[in-house]
């Protein structure tokens, strides 16, 4: 993984709207949003403000992310792997931006060359002023590379997959003891 991430050091994101998942993400894309209550009060949004920090989202067994404990610090690159049939394909992304507020934690990371598609997800949780905090996944992207395009369908199963269980890892990861 190392290597995949020297490769990509100091090349351009594939899209050219960074940090549109903070606002409006542009309408020329596939646009997922998943939005799920895990619970109220500041000791669930601290649970799960730190299980984001250490992308327990990804915690599904069919995903992995490296460097393990990656810091949420924009520029910092990632390598997101996943298993498809038996075999590991590994996506490159780099972190865009970070939100760090008193009711607000989240970041959204840009797919790198190294990536098959090219867009943004923001992964963000929302504590609102009825003290319900909510995990809320914002993502925009299209195929870019031949195979994601060939089998596209496939993709936008496993995408629907990743919204469903990075839900349910986040509600397990909140849970109060």
């Amino acid at each position: 993984m190392r290597r995949v991430l020297q490769g990509q050091s100091g090349l351009d994101y594939t899209y050219a709207e960074h940090g549109a998942t903070a606002g409006t993400p542009p309408a020329y894309y596939i646009v997922d949003r998943s939005r799920v209550p895990l619970g109220r009060g500041q000791a669930v949004f601290d649970r799960a403000k730190n299980a984001l920090r250490a992308w327990r989202q990804f915690d599904l067994g069919w995903l992995a992310v490296a460097p393990a404990g990656a810091p949420l610090a924009p520029g910092g690159d990632v390598v997101i792997s996943a298993r498809v049939f038996g075999i590991w394909v590994t996506n490159v992304a780099r972190i865009v931006y970070l939100v760090d507020e008193p009711r607000r934690f989240g970041f959204a990371y840009g797919t790198l060359p190294g990536h098959m598609a090219a867009g943004e997800e923001r992964f963000l949780i929302d504590w609102d002023a009825d003290d319900t905090v909510f995990y809320d996944v914002l993502a925009f992207s299209r195929p870019r590379h031949p195979l994601m395009k060939l089998a596209y369908p496939l993709v936008r199963r496993l995408q629907k997959r990743f919204g469903r269980e990075s839900s349910a890892a986040m509600l397990r990861a909140a849970e109060l003891p």
